[in-house]
């Protein structure tokens, strides 16, 4: 019985481009892309409605001042001061509507610096063990124990737009930015997906300079390197 004669290196090579051309194109999007928005989100506040009548008195409601991108979301007219652990302050920090469950405060990391903070990294609402401060209303002050946190860069995706994305709920997607003379990458942008949303990427103000995004030509959106040449329409920040 004579032994098999192992695949020349030319034919591993073959082998290995099918293999990837395949993966290539079943992983490549069909139909047309989605108009994709990438917006700056600026410093901002959310507040549960006790919180907002501690700082601006009993029976207080958020009135809108913008509305924003997704459906039901706003800046509101309300904007408070807050207050560092050294006394440094951020003043004009504006709410956003309409009131949630639980009271936050999404920074970027200049304005944490500016502060005298460290801040972490974390998904909205995940605020076990975040560092707090206090914050200052025309009514009252508000002592919050912990919420302080730099806002991980997100997408909005609908059920639709995650399949053409090939992502789910929570899954990592890449943005690419291409503005003049620079093209930026950010990786590991966390994919929320609900019927509610509409297509469009969260990434905050420093982020944003760093790209030179109001300025930018196009942005990219995909899982891993199989990037497809899109469109994109770009909004100043969130206030």
């Amino acid at each position: 019985m004579t032994a098999s004669r192992p695949p020349s290196r030319d034919a591993v090579a073959s082998l290995v481009r099918e293999a990837l051309l395949r993966q290539l194109r079943s992983e490549a999007p069909a139909g047309p892309a989605p108009v994709l928005v990438v917006n700056s989100s600026a410093r901002h506040m959310h507040v549960s409605p006790e919180s907002l009548e501690t700082l601006f008195g009993p029976g207080a409601k958020l009135t809108v001042h913008k509305w924003l991108y997704q459906e039901g979301q706003f800046a509101s007219e309300q904007t408070v001061t807050l207050i560092g652990p050294r006394r440094r302050v951020i003043p004009n920090l504006r709410i956003l509507g309409p009131c949630r469950d639980l009271t936050q405060i999404e920074l970027a990391l200049t304005d944490a610096v500016q502060l005298g903070m460290e801040i972490p990294v974390r998904m909205s609402g995940d605020i076990r063990g975040t560092p707090g401060g206090y914050v200052m209303g025309p009514k009252g002050m508000l002592e919050m124990k912990n919420g302080i946190i730099r806002a991980a860069r997100h997408v909005h995706m609908s059920p639709g737009e995650a399949k053409y994305y090939g992502v789910k709920h929570l899954d990592r997607i890449t943005l690419k930015v291409t503005s003049p003379g620079c093209k930026t990458r950010y990786d590991d942008l966390i994919a929320r997906v609900d019927p509610s949303f509409k297509l469009e990427v969260h990434i905050d103000t420093d982020e944003a300079n760093a790209c030179d995004l109001e300025r930018a030509t196009g942005v990219e959106l995909a899982k891993g390197l199989n990037f497809t040449d899109q469109s994109g329409t770009k909004l100043k920040d969130n206030q």
